[in-house]
């Protein structure tokens, strides 16, 4: 079938509404080592097990490096059944489960995906899943301004740079006022001068510097001004922090790839989303729930469903009209393997871990932690040198050394961002040690 989506004048407006001169200049803020310049360099007309076996040579030359970075996607060991499980042709397919009579597998296992994201979140009502954990968050705010009637949203300058900037890229499109509050040693200061009311207040649990911010006041400064408390939270630390719901918090989300996804060079990621029961009309997407068939047999459906499709485009909350199920399935495969004990062990794993590296980079002359406060699995600290430099020289050496902060956050000089997994050995961790004095010493 020929599909032409967009025009060449099409694209040509678009570009020139967004300041740009070609579809290349897209791409252009990525950086040159990621990207491919011009083409393959494959010979023409190759058969397909020549072209497979040229592009898994190429695949070949990526390094295989020792993950200390994090940032929202971790390495967290996927074990064999969520792969065995997940790539069952029942839930392999493309087919959208409108309609329960030829779809009561899918919806089941969406529907106990949700009951367990209710329950390592404390919130009462899940949804079937959102794109993404920036996308989730995107539709958290979207709620918010729609609930409260507002058109400002306060955001913690420690929610991750991505999210953020998702959350502007929306705010912007909707004429929405968004209200950055400072980092100050490690957690967010919340001014209460801020330009508002505010329809929601968006805080990280733990915040993208690693540190464990204080639910206790982001709530009370959100529902003091009648706003929505949202918390983007870890879903691996779940078992160790209070949860959203203990909290306080209307809406929590989270990036769900570390339940279930492997990191696959970025991606695709699931976003969980989760409310209190006042909420569940304003949910976005897709929200499995149970009835009875004509024969009294319990079922699920598709419910309470507010898409596009189903209702006026102007009053639809959201216009979200999908879910990631394969990946969704995947995070409820992975919290089932684990249970709840499990869930724990990982988290506990990961901070006594981070405790351990921390503590022995910190002997290091020139390595401090960048802030006093308390933190779970990652953790910031500042560098004699720049963090460039070093993440440049230990990948050379096999060892993914973390994210470099210096664009995100100046005020932290030479930045880096270290994550631990239950993943990372001690002789890991050694090493790691071992080599970032090298380079520092060498730098």
């Amino acid at each position: 079938m020929d599909f032409t989506p967009h025009t060449a004048a099409d694209i040509e407006a678009m570009l020139s509404r967004v300041g740009l001169s070609s579809v290349e200049d897209l791409f252009g803020h990525l950086p040159d080592l990621v990207r491919v310049v011009g083409d393959l360099d494959l010979p023409a007309g190759i058969s397909e097990p020549e072209l497979v076996a040229a592009i898994t040579a190429l695949a070949e030359r990526n390094d295989d490096l020792v993950c200390f970075a994090g940032g929202g996607h971790y390495d967290h060991y996927l074990p064999p059944t969520v792969r065995s499980l997940n790539l069952r042709t029942e839930f392999v397919t493309s087919y959208t489960p409108y309609q329960p009579e030829v779809s009561q597998g899918v919806l089941q296992a969406l529907f106990e995906y949700q009951s367990m994201v209710c329950a390592i979140t404390g919130m009462d009502v899940a949804n079937a899943s959102v794109y993404d954990g920036a996308g989730a968050a995107l539709e958290a705010v979207n709620v918010a301004v729609a609930a409260t009637r507002r058109n400002v949203i306060w955001v913690s300058g420690a929610v991750g740079p991505q999210v953020r900037q998702t959350i502007a890229t929306f705010a912007h499109a909707r004429g929405i006022a968004m209200v950055e509050h400072p980092v100050v040693a490690g957690v967010t200061h919340w001014n209460p001068d801020a330009d508002g009311p505010p329809a929601a207040v968006v805080v990280a649990q733990p915040n993208y510097l690693g540190a464990i911010e204080s639910y206790g006041s982001a709530v009370e400064v959100a529902h003091t001004r009648g706003a929505l408390a949202i918390a983007v939270v870890d879903p691996m630390t779940l078992g160790l922090l209070r949860t959203p719901g203990e909290a306080g918090v209307d809406i929590a989300i989270a990036e769900g790839q570390p339940l279930g996804g492997p990191l696959t060079f970025g991606g695709p990621g699931v976003g969980l989303f989760a409310v209190t029961e006042s909420l569940v009309r304003r949910l976005p997407g897709r929200l499995v729930g149970t009835t009875t068939d004509d024969r009294g047999r319990l079922a699920y459906v598709l419910t309470l469903r507010a898409r596009e499709q189903d209702i006026r485009r102007e009053k639809a909350s959201s216009n979200i009209c999908t879910n990631q199920s394969l990946n969704a399935i995947g995070v409820a495969i992975q919290l089932a393997w684990l249970g709840p004990d499990g869930l724990t062990e990982v988290g506990r794993q990961s901070a006594q871990k981070a405790r351990y590296l921390a503590a022995r980079l910190t002997t290091i002359d020139g390595v401090k932690l960048a802030h006093p406060a308390a933190y779970v699995r990652e953790f910031a600290v500042t560098l004699p040198v720049a963090p460039a430099i070093v993440i440049d020289a230990m990948a050379k050496q096999g060892i993914l050394a973390g994210i470099d902060l210096s664009a995100d956050y100046p005020e932290l000089e030479n930045g880096l961002l270290i994550a631990l997994t239950e993943q990372r050995t001690k002789e890991q961790i050694d090493a790691y040690i071992s080599l970032l004095k090298e380079v520092i010493a060498h730098a």
